[in-house]
């Protein structure tokens, strides 16, 4: 069945249908990644947008239901030049056709996705409809099109109840799962399905408990402080401070997540209250750019942002640069920035934007990129361990 990409600016793409037949418009972005297709698709960041994988064979090594970084796909489209029909590895459930049709994804293959992604950087992120109706009529869907928006999309894909993570270790029976641990927790309800089996064993703890803002958090946010042995209790985005408050934690992770971040008016309200206590807190993607608009900076859209695994960090403090995963359209303005309350730790080598943020005088860090990873590299996993150290300071047992 042909299938049809219409961009806003009027530039259609013509190619073939794959996944789910139906309709959609979105906001059209591009993936550098040559792997983790399947991350990328469960990834909540991508909730209210459709993304064209440049890569051009995707969907080789099939599904892989372990290696999900949520419980469902968040995109609105899929965009790929050849899509595989047969997945080649033993650990794969089902083929990336399947797992399209079966969450309701609709796509499109057989697109240059080369001359597409040229345009996006040209032009800017735009607007875009798969449709598989070859009778379109450009004049009556434009304005459709451009009168798009992804709106609040945060509280779509944020937890509906709050959970525990308990600490784990890998299962050492039938040998390491490589980093793809999964954990048990004691309620997870993101995406309407009953929680995932419990693929790890309990360790000991360190003692540590983590309170996770899910704002659209991936599974290794969590997964990453429960294999360094802390509890960690998963609160929805529209929790309130006090209740995070009250509950004593040793620290606090606000987690990535999709959309505009001045749209988020009440989080932003709550985080301002968390940042005037004392615990110690690590902020991702979405939440560092929330923790900057509640302390008075400001955060502006990106031409078409940055959104793969090779993207060059810098750390200003050591000189020393890391390849990080990227996902994100809008990055915090380093000239509305007070430096008596934060000062640039990190930027982009390619284009000098802010990658994360020291706050002066707080227990207080927050980095743009993924430091957990899933797909992309590992070369800032230490970011972490870096967490747990300053909450380990804060503890005076640890330091008794």
């Amino acid at each position: 069945m042909k299938a049809f990409l219409i961009l806003e600016d009027g530039t259609v793409f013509e190619g073939v249908h794959i996944g789910a037949v139906r309709e959609v418009i979105s906001e059209i972005v591009f993936n550098t990644s040559m792997a983790g297709y399947l991350e990328v698709l469960t990834d909540p960041s991508y909730a209210g947008q459709a993304v064209c994988m440049t890569y051009p064979l995707i969907g080789n090594y099939g599904i892989c239901s372990d290696d999900m970084e949520s419980l469902k796909p968040w995109p609105d489209g899929f965009i790929v030049r050849e899509l595989s029909r047969i997945s080649s590895n033993f650990r794969s459930d089902l083929t990336i056709q399947q797992f399209l049709e079966e969450n309701n994804v609709p796509g499109i293959a057989g697109v240059d996705t080369r001359a597409l992604t040229q345009i996006l950087r040209e032009k800017g992120t735009m607007n875009g409809m798969i449709t598989t109706d070859k009778n379109y009529n450009l004049s009556e869907i434009l304005p459709k099109i451009k009168a798009y928006v992804t709106g609040k999309v945060v509280e779509r894909v944020s937890c509906k109840e709050k959970y525990v993570v308990e600490p784990v270790g890998k299962l050492e029976e039938n040998g390491p799962l490589s980093g793809t641990a999964r954990f048990d927790a004691a309620f997870y309800e993101k995406g309407g399905r009953e929680k995932r089996p419990a693929l790890v064993r309990k360790l000991n703890g360190t003692g540590l408990r983590v309170a996770l803002l899910d704002l659209g958090a991936k599974d290794n946010i969590a997964r990453s402080l429960a294999e360094r042995g802390c509890e960690v209790v998963v609160y929805p985005c529209s929790s309130l401070a006090e209740e995070i408050i009250a509950s004593n934690p040793d620290g606090i992770m606000l987690s990535n997540g999709p959309g505009d971040p001045k749209e988020c008016t009440d989080i932003i309200r709550e985080i301002r209250k968390l940042y005037e206590t004392e615990i110690p807190i690590f902020a991702i993607c979405l939440g560092h750019q929330l923790m900057a608009l509640a302390t008075g900076a400001d955060t502006y859209k990106m031409k078409y942002g940055h959104r793969g695994g090779n993207h060059p960090v810098k750390d200003l403090a050591t000189g020393r640069v890391y390849i990080s995963s990227q996902n994100h359209g809008y990055v915090v303005d380093m000239e509305k920035l007070d430096p008596k309350v934060a000062k640039p730790a990190f930027i982009n080598v390619n284009d000098g934007t802010n990658e994360g943020l020291a706050y002066t005088g707080k227990n207080i860090f927050t980095v743009q990129y993924h430091p957990e990873s899933c797909p992309g590299p590992q070369d800032s996993r230490y970011l972490f361990d870096r967490f747990i150290e300053m909450m380990r300071n804060e503890r005076s047992d640890f330091n008794a």
